[in-house]
């Protein structure tokens, strides 16, 4: 088989990219490990700015977004007692939207097999070859049956444990990364929110965060040790700890209910450099990994893959490589700009084990001072609904 750019991963970033190079004219195939009812049923972030949802748009994909997505026009941060609203449209005359990535990768997949474009799930022992040269391919296994696709480019957008980044020599790479010393213990609950808008909570026990799904649909996370084990939770368990952290006012309009879904997510911060290798490029979670404090993970990945849509439109128009060469560079001058806005919100939230009583102090101090000052408020909101593209 022979097509234009081969792409790894069926998540949001790899289906994005698909739509934006078949509307340019690029013909492209999808190639994803897992079946389509694993990829469909993955639990992730919902918290969409404002230009993903205007990409969608222009991609036919934000039909269903529209009629059961959630327009939130500001947030709460919750601390030492109090509750500040940060208005994102009086701020930034803008908004994001709360949608399940769950949802999105549906809507996706969906339009991707109505439009008959080359999808294919269960795609076993994929491997690159030729990356550094002028013709690479992919080799693969379906249904026992051995295949290979040659192509121009490949797209590696099948995260930071993918075939893809760890096809490119690590001497070649440079990593940065730090771990935090804890995670989120997340529950998913058919129970309606405490409150119409995300509530971000700096509490002495740790950081707590109050989101949604739907309007029936509740998120709630609790900081915890990245050790954490999940036995040693009960729903009842949770539920306490979160009222505490959320404060009197948000606890009293908590509706408790079974979890449908609770896991432990270890907290960290990566960036790998450069994002592309010869015919190789990485786009997503293959190239750098966001704390989910303030929602840029799924945001960045969709960055990512308009740049890198861009570059191989270029590319195809002009036949030449220059249009290529500066991909990496531009993604990551946003990338790290979205990292520090992630590692300083972290920071601002949530109490880490070492911290002192000075440190303390001067985290409350700078969350008093964004409540009393509107251009510390903007900073936030700006960065909170996405930097300019």
């Amino acid at each position: 088989m022979r097509t234009s750019v081969a792409i790894i991963g069926a998540g949001p970033a790899g289906l994005i990219l698909s739509r934006l190079l078949t509307r340019a004219g690029i013909d492209n195939v999808v190639l994803e490990r897992r079946s389509r009812a694993y990829v469909e049923s993955r639990i992730r972030a919902g918290v969409l700015e404002p230009g993903t949802v205007r990409l969608l748009d222009e991609l036919g994909a934000a039909t269903r977004l529209h009629r059961e997505g959630l327009p939130h026009e500001g947030f709460t941060v919750a601390f030492d007692g109090r509750q500040q609203r940060f208005d994102l449209q009086a701020l930034t005359n803008d908004r994001v939207t709360v949608y399940g990535q769950t949802e999105l990768t549906r809507d996706l997949i969906e339009l991707a097999v109505a439009k008959g474009e080359a999808l294919v799930f269960e795609a076993d022992d994929v491997a690159l070859h030729g990356i550094d040269s002028d013709a690479p391919y992919v080799t693969y296994r379906k249904d026992g049956e051995a295949k290979r696709i040659d192509c121009d480019f490949i797209a590696g957008c099948d995260g930071s444990h993918g075939v893809s980044v760890n096809s490119i020599p690590s001497s070649l790479l440079q990593r940065y990364e730090r771990i935090y010393p804890f995670g989120w213990l997340g529950v998913l609950a058919d129970v309606p929110p405490c409150a119409h808008e995300l509530i971000y909570c700096n509490h002495a026990n740790g950081f707590a965060l109050a989101s949604m799904r739907s309007p029936t649909r509740s998120r709630y996370y609790i900081q915890c040790a990245a050790t954490e084990k999940l036995e040693d939770w009960s729903d009842e368990r949770f539920w306490d700890e979160l009222e505490v952290r959320l404060g009197p006012d948000a606890a009293a309009t908590v509706t408790r209910g079974p979890s449908i879904e609770k896991s432990v997510a270890p907290l960290r911060s990566l960036v790998i450099e450069p994002m592309q290798h010869g015919r190789l490029f990485l786009a997503g979670d293959a190239a750098h990994i966001v704390p989910p404090t303030g929602a840029k993970g799924l945001n960045l990945a969709v960055t990512d893959v308009i740049y890198l849509a861009e570059a191989l439109n270029g590319f195809y128009r002009n036949r030449n490589d220059a249009a290529l060469a500066g991909y990496s560079q531009r993604a990551l001058a946003r990338i790290w700009k979205a990292e520090r806005f992630s590692w300083w919100f972290t920071g601002l939230t949530h109490r880490f084990p070492d911290a002192d009583p000075f440190q303390r102090r001067l985290q409350l101090a700078e969350l008093d001072y964004l409540c009393s000052s509107r251009a510390a408020a903007t900073t936030l909101a700006e960065n909170y609904i996405g930097l300019p593209l």
